[in-house]
């Protein structure tokens, strides 16, 4: 088995590296046959080298942080968005790269050449490397492992990617610890699904002593034990976990970037907001921006700032998220909320201080007095500023159950670094070509939470608590 994944992983670096050297011939070629000569004083052999190596490396730090050369890993449609954007985000830095070589502007026309040949390189790229991983290695067959929570709408998640998944049996904890041992023998790997911790701990540990490919949904304890940190005082391994939200430091080195980008966005944005207000209010006379009092760190109420993209009387019946067929939503308003420019006003809001650029959404009190019926543990995401994207919103959806949406802000907070930021900030990009991503809740929803709440959060919730259930 470990001499499979070595070779698969040889396989996807292959792979990869192909694009890549392509994209970087490509670049060689236009570098060679068109800006070298109108350089003043153009580089020596080892220059040109040391360019293209640039060129190469700044290709694969994108690549990798949009996550385009992970082959197998993503859809064909994600891999070409993660490509396509890291391919632009590259070409762009070079350009400019090459006009301070050259202290002035120069004919950009030859990027744009090549940035398009590199989309037809990345198409041919994607299909060939689909067909030789689908080839070498099929879909793994996996065995789901389940308590008193039902595993359908995880079965149904994992297999909508056939390619990589075939969730072919399942079996409950009822069954008895030796046939289950039994039957994991007859899978390529298990699916621990939401057990109590301690029968939990016991199929784990036993998937680590036989090398058992073991995949597992993390408790919320799990998430805040991720982001403890370690202690080597003694002999005895300690773990401290601070639950203090960010440390002054993180705070300041926050704030400064919060300032300095969205300033430089509301400049930079400025020509767009205009055009999208005077849509507004051509549309229907109503007020352009939407003020509605929402939670931000601690706790504390302030009003976010939108651009107004539902009919004036929207929550004249009261508040709940919107739907994927709302009526309330204006023609404008969709255009806008397809397009996330309806946001672009929170920039007003980061650079006044309610919000961060990154944090988990700020959500409404009323909203949050709803999912914390549920949910208690739901205010855990106050302990940091409330965010214009965070990582909730590149990694989970509109409509992420609030169970779903706490692990992954959680993840953020427990994990916080500048660097992340920085990440979350330029993967906010890619989501704005992913329709999944703003989809609203179903037509009868009147916030995340399903109808299955009580299987999420478990049957201790009757009780109104969710520790009870973790600790199990």
């Amino acid at each position: 088995m470990k001499r499979r994944e070595d070779f698969k992983r040889f396989v996807v670096f292959c792979l990869a590296s192909l694009v890549v050297i392509a994209q970087t011939a490509v670049f060689a070629y236009i570098w060679y046959d068109f800006y070298r000569g109108l350089i003043f004083e153009p580089f020596w052999r080892k220059g040109n080298w040391v360019l293209i190596a640039i060129y190469a490396l700044i290709n694969v730090l994108f690549s990798r942080l949009y996550g385009g050369l992970k082959v197998g890993y993503l859809k064909r449609i994600d891999v070409f968005y993660s490509m396509t954007i890291a391919t632009i985000c590259t070409n762009v830095i070079t350009y400019f790269q090459i006009t301070l070589i050259n202290r002035w502007f120069l004919d950009p026309w030859p990027m744009v050449e090549m940035t398009l040949v590199q989309f037809v390189i990345i198409l041919i790229w994607i299909w060939l490397s689909r067909y030789i991983y689908s080839r070498l290695y099929r879909a793994r067959k996996l065995l789901v492992i389940y308590g008193d929570r039902d595993p359908g709408d995880l079965i149904h998640k994992m297999n909508s990617r056939k390619d990589k998944y075939d969730i072919s049996g399942k079996v409950h904890i009822d069954a008895g610890e030796k046939e289950i041992y039994r039957l994991m023998k007859e899978y390529d790997g298990v699916i621990i699904w939401d057990l109590p911790s301690q029968i939990r701990n016991r199929y784990l540990k036993h998937c680590f002593a036989h090398s058992i490919r073991c995949y597992l949904s993390p408790k919320i304890s799990d998430v805040i034990l991720m982001g403890s940190e370690r202690i080597h005082l003694f002999d005895t391994p300690l773990l401290v976990a601070k639950n203090m939200g960010l440390s002054v430091e993180q705070r300041a080195a926050k704030r400064l970037l919060d300032i300095v980008v969205s300033a430089i966005g509301i400049v930079v944005a400025s020509p767009i907001m205009l055009i999208a207000a005077l849509c507004v209010k051509l549309y229907d006379g109503g007020p352009v921006f939407y003020f509605q009092e929402r939670l931000t760190i601690g706790g504390k109420p302030f009003k976010i700032c939108k651009f107004r993209s539902m009919c004036v009387d929207s929550e004249k019946h009261g508040a709940r998220l919107a739907s994927k067929h709302d009526s309330r939503i204006t023609p404008v308003g969709k255009v806008l909320r397809n397009l996330h420019l309806d946001e672009l006003p929170q920039l007003f809001n980061v650079f006044k201080g309610d919000m961060s650029l990154v944090g988990p959404r700020p959500e409404r009190k009323t909203i949050m007095r709803e999912y914390r019926k549920e949910l208690p543990e739901f205010y855990y995401r106050l302990k940091v500023k409330a965010g214009l994207t965070g990582y909730a919103q590149v990694y989970g959806k509109y409509n992420t159950t609030p169970y779903d949406k706490l692990k992954l802000d959680l993840f953020y907070i427990e994990n916080y670094s500048f660097f992340l930021d920085l990440k979350l900030l330029l993967m906010t990009v890619k989501i704005f070509f992913q329709k999944e991503v703003s989809e609203g809740v179903d037509d009868n929803q009147v916030n995340a939470l399903k109808d299955s709440v009580e299987e999420i959060t478990g049957e201790d919730l009757h009780h109104g608590r969710t520790e009870n259930r973790e600790s199990k």
